[in-house]
């Protein structure tokens, strides 16, 4: 067989192994690249992309997570809850993954443990780790409306004055809500008004029922009342100047005794960071120094050293931020 008839037959047999090669994964490449591409619509937002993934199989795990629906609404974030669920899963996963795989390589090559002591204890401290992350997520929302409803407490009595300037000044409703959406994107009342706006503009609501749905989300009752007596004023045509002057003046008596409570709370909680956490760790470390001196051994395998060590860069920093928590919770935002 001449050299020519030889390179036409390993051409045919090239083309056909090609053919039948891509008949075969074609449809896997075109799967792939599908998803590949529906990914990547979703990289921008960590809750989109979380959705694709795991967002079919998030169903049965949604009545665990009932009284968060409530919470996410009035939160004002602006995740859809079956999105937000599928974000936990995802996140609980893969922190559990990467822990389940980090910790025992950590103990195993670097502290020298046994194998099995360190997939026991990188299969404990995974389980930890996944249970914070539901937790911290789980919390979330829940801090988030409480901060919300502190702002807009906060921010009510100037608001309502503000409102009844503008209705002192024959402005309709609409556009009252209108004008205090504008006033500064930093207030949360000024958000507020701009999901009314965006209600009334976009989804063709009228105004009083985007008040109405509105009072509904709102975290804070306060509010929710001032929105629910500004609509029945409305409604039965009364005094809107009077009734917003006389809640603003109501507000404002109310944030003079907030702020005075704030003053005695804080008093308390500086006394007690000064004892606990200034004059509790200076008592402790001379003790340990004395212990050490003396000879002592410690409380069995914690030796004075290893406690005043946990003390200094565990017990007073995870204090220090316990205490400011505590002082934010606590304090009125403005």
């Amino acid at each position: 067989m001449s050299t020519s008839k030889k390179r036409k037959k390993l051409k045919r047999a090239h083309h056909k192994a090609k053919n039948a090669s891509s008949s075969f994964f074609s449809p896997i490449t075109r799967f792939f690249s599908r998803r590949v591409e529906s990914l990547k619509l979703g990289a921008t937002k960590p809750q989109v992309f979380a959705y694709q993934l795991v967002g079919g199989r998030a169903n049965r795990f949604l009545p665990l997570f009932k009284d968060l629906d409530v919470n996410l609404k009035k939160s004002g974030i602006k995740i859809n809850f079956k999105a937000y669920i599928s974000t936990v899963i995802l996140a609980t996963l893969l922190l559990s993954a990467s822990v389940m795989i980090l910790v025992p390589m950590l103990l195993f090559f670097i502290f020298k443990l046994s194998l099995v002591l360190s997939l026991l204890f990188g299969l404990g401290v995974s389980l930890f780790a996944g249970a914070l992350t539901v937790i911290g997520f789980y919390v979330y929302p829940t801090y988030r409306a409480d901060s919300l409803k502190r702002d807009l407490e906060d921010e009510m009595p100037f608001a309502t004055g503000y409102m009844s300037i503008l209705a002192g000044a024959g402005v309709p409703p609409d556009f009252i809500w209108r004008s205090l959406a504008q006033i500064d994107a930093s207030l949360s009342i000024s958000n507020v008004a701009r999901n009314v706006v965006r209600d009334v503009e976009l989804f063709g609501f009228d105004v009083i029922s985007a008040l109405e749905t509105t009072s509904k989300r709102t975290p804070s009752e306060r509010f929710k009342e001032m929105l629910e007596g500004f609509i029945s004023v409305v409604y039965s045509g009364g005094n809107l100047v009077k009734y917003l002057r006389n809640r603003s003046q109501e507000y404002m008596e109310l944030k003079r005794i907030s702020l005075k409570r704030f003053s005695d709370t804080l008093g308390v909680l500086a006394e007690f960071y000064v004892t606990l956490m200034v004059a509790g760790s200076l008592i402790f470390v001379v003790m340990l120094a004395v212990i050490s001196m003396m000879g002592g051994g410690g409380f069995g395998f914690l030796d004075s050293r290893l406690m005043l060590q946990l003390l200094t860069y565990i017990g007073l920093p995870v204090g220090s931020v316990v205490f400011l928590v505590i002082l934010d919770m606590a304090s009125p935002k403005r």
